[in-house]
């Protein structure tokens, strides 16, 4: 076997970090298919933060065991704990709280198209803030990926409204939760030198879960009633959420971001699309129109480029 066709050992893992990228993506693309369920017994901050409620308890026995395995490490400082509520409630709570509640004010083609500008938020914060270096490839690929999802986003394109002022509010906080997470995605990529993801990851959701409780209460009650109209499918979108969604995916996506430049792990945002149209195909019938199949074949192809051609790894 020639030495050209063995791939470098660094390759393989980056190939090995945009696999778990890819899982994670396949599982947001169920996040709007989940809502709608929940949404007849739910209002959209009780859907947001009642399954991260879960998440975040889930997790505590994942962070002790964490700790267990390193008796040495210290706790967090009070430095540490202001950096994890910056995190948690500047990014996180932002970001989830914007996106559902402005699609509520808003339309959800807004929301789909407001959201390709994270990808591209997450390359310039992060050349501010850890000047990670914008390379003509990385440009090049960004771009082609926002070329691939736009022939994805056709028909959200023909139903989005952006010049009304009826949707202005819903459209800012969208933006506003594009906003959190990306920065959310910098910021704790720069708590990786002194925490490991799950340690980041599981401190935020605390100061997160925290922050959002009064929100909660004040602005949205919620009635155990609405638990009792449940059946199956909410049963399971709810889950879904809780353990998928806010929980299997990020850990997939810290675990890569541990490895890897913000600007490159958000480049997978643009797959959350590809996957959702062939979930929509295979789960719903609908059919593969020739602009959805050049679109995924676009996005493909940029995530390739990236993979194949990126020298920082």
């Amino acid at each position: 076997m020639s030495t050209a066709a063995v791939m470098h050992p660094a390759k393989r893992q980056t190939v090995w970090y945009f696999f778990l990228l890819a899982l994670a993506s396949m599982i947001w693309s169920g996040q709007g298919v989940a809502v709608k369920v929940l949404d007849p017994h739910l209002g959209p901050i009780a859907i947001t933060f009642l399954p991260f409620y879960v998440t975040t308890l889930l997790f505590v026995p994942l962070l002790l065991r964490q700790r267990r395995k390193n008796p040495g490490s210290a706790p967090p400082s009070a430095k540490d704990w202001v950096n994890f509520i910056i995190a948690g409630v500047g990014g996180q709570m932002l970001a989830q709280l914007g996106m559902t509640w402005g699609i509520s004010k808003s339309l959800a083609s807004n929301g789909a198209i407001l959201n390709l500008l994270i990808p591209v938020i997450s390359a310039v914060l992060a050349s501010f803030m850890l000047k990670e270096r914008l390379t003509l490839l990385r440009v090049v690929s960004l771009t082609i990926g926002l070329v691939g999802v736009v022939f994805l986003s056709v028909g959200d394109l023909r139903h989005a409204s952006f010049g009304s002022m009826k949707f202005l509010i819903g459209n800012l906080l969208i933006f506003g939760g594009c906003l959190g997470s990306s920065f959310y995605n910098v910021y704790c990529k720069r708590l990786m030198h002194k925490f490991q993801e799950i340690e980041i990851l599981i401190f935020s959701y605390v100061t997160a879960s925290i922050a959002s409780i009064p929100l909660l209460i004040w602005v949205e009650p919620v009635h155990f009633r609405s638990f009792a109209a449940f059946n199956g499918k909410s049963i399971a979108a709810f889950l879904f959420l809780a353990l998928f969604m806010y929980g299997a995916s990020m850990l997939l996506f810290f675990k890569a971001l541990q490895h890897l430049d913000v600007t490159t792990a958000s480049m997978s945002l643009y797959l959350v699309p590809v996957f959702g149209v062939l979930l929509a195909a295979l789960l719903l019938g609908e059919r593969l129109n020739p602009a959805a199949l050049a679109g995924a074949a676009i996005v493909l192809l940029s995530t390739i480029l990236v993979v194949r051609y990126d020298r920082s790894y």
